[in-house]
């Protein structure tokens, strides 16, 4: 078998051996990831498939567009009118060349943004949204605790080095996974080009898209670049493979002129979610189960296990159950009576009610007071 393989290597037919000798499964390492900070996670429940230094704090520069994108879609109107004021105009490079008092079309300027990543259109999209950036800060931040970004803070809406400015890999990718949820967002991140004009139709824009991961994989669905002197190159990447939605994060993923380093680590990250994890039904769909009531008038009553448990668990996970039985009589059908919680590799990522199919009152004095009146009465 040895010389086959050998003659095979000399013709040239053997390129990767992974297949050939049955290799096996290769574990992510850190050494593997080129970035000072990174992450891939399950982009529904939010768990952490590998992490490295995932929860330390630093800059993310433009990454932080996809939030000022997110604010902006949930806050604004697409066809509302946006002014430039001389603080947008004043943003440096990457910019668009915007001039104070020009009007522009808020769906116009998101694609600008996220598509070339201008500065002067951020601060210009923050502006006409929250009256000043200050605001808009506010609405990134209050927005960032709603998603479960909690080791995060926004000072400015382009990403630009700021004093108080940071984030983490992990609050980045949790960040990113909401947004792939937002139809609207992934339109405009997924677009090659786009062309438009100020509201006067005086000048004429034609923006391309600078996410070359679109590119590099088929499952790819945005999201984001970035990069600052103090963050380094930063991605947040997407995928969606057959259902499976992963995404990671990779802040200070090399410095100039490695502007490469980001593209190898995302593809690194992403073959080793798609190679790892799979769905698995963990728990039966809408699960029947008795239940033992105490003090009540049955002993047991019939059970529902409400929702379905389709998750993402990684080829060496193990998953644990634990049931909680939490009632008050009387008992009516549909009723919530607990739940069943989901923990794979001991990190919560399912809760599922526990509905009851019974009526069932407790028995107690007033119980048999009532029944005995109820025998000698209708006997």
């Amino acid at each position: 078998m040895k010389k086959i393989i050998k003659y095979l290597i000399c013709m040239g037919l053997v390129l990767v051996c992974s297949v050939c000798a049955g290799a096996e499964e290769k574990e992510l390492e850190d050494r593997d990831i080129l970035a000072k900070n990174a992450v891939v996670i399950d982009g529904t429940t939010g768990r952490i498939l590998y992490g490295k230094n995932s929860e330390e704090k630093a800059a993310m520069a433009s990454t932080t567009k996809i939030m000022t994108c997110i604010v902006a879609l949930e806050n604004s109107k697409m066809d509302s009118i946006a002014e430039v004021s001389n603080r947008a105009v004043k943003m440096p490079k990457v910019h668009m060349g915007i001039r104070k008092g020009e009007k522009y079309y808020m769906k116009d300027l998101l694609y600008a943004m996220m598509l070339e990543s201008y500065n002067d259109v951020a601060v210009c999209v923050a502006e006409n949204v929250a009256g000043s950036v200050e605001n808009f800060a506010k609405l990134m931040n209050k927005k960032a605790k709603e998603i479960g970004a909690y080791n995060t803070n926004f000072v400015t809406p382009n990403g630009l080095d700021a004093a108080n400015h940071y984030s983490t890999a992990y609050d980045m990718a949790i960040i990113g996974a909401y947004a792939v949820k937002n139809k609207d967002f992934l339109k405009i991140t997924n677009s090659k080009s786009y062309s438009f004009s100020n509201v006067e139709k005086k000048r004429n824009f034609t923006v391309s898209n600078k996410d070359a991961f679109l590119t590099m994989d088929n499952n790819a669905i945005g999201i984001k670049t970035g990069f600052t002197g103090k963050a380094g190159y930063c991605f947040v990447g997407a995928v969606n493979c057959s259902g499976r939605v992963f995404v990671s994060a990779v802040l200070g993923c090399g410095w100039p002129p490695n502007k490469s380093y980001k593209w190898k680590d995302t593809g690194t990250l992403m073959k080793y979610a798609k190679d790892n994890y799979d769905f698995k039904e963990l728990l039966e769909k809408d699960k029947d189960i008795n239940v033992k009531i105490e003090h009540g008038t049955k002993e047991k009553i019939n059970a529902c296990v409400m929702g379905e448990s389709n998750l993402l668990i990684g080829n060496k996970e193990k998953y644990t159950t634990k049931t909680q039985i939490n009632y008050k009589f009387p008992i009516k059908v549909n009723d919530t009576i607990g739940k069943v919680d989901l923990y794979i590799q001991n990190k919560l990522v399912q809760s599922r009610k526990i509905v009851s199919k019974d009526n069932v009152e407790e028995y107690n004095y007033r119980y048999c007071i009532k029944k005995a009146f109820d025998y000698f009465v209708f006997q």
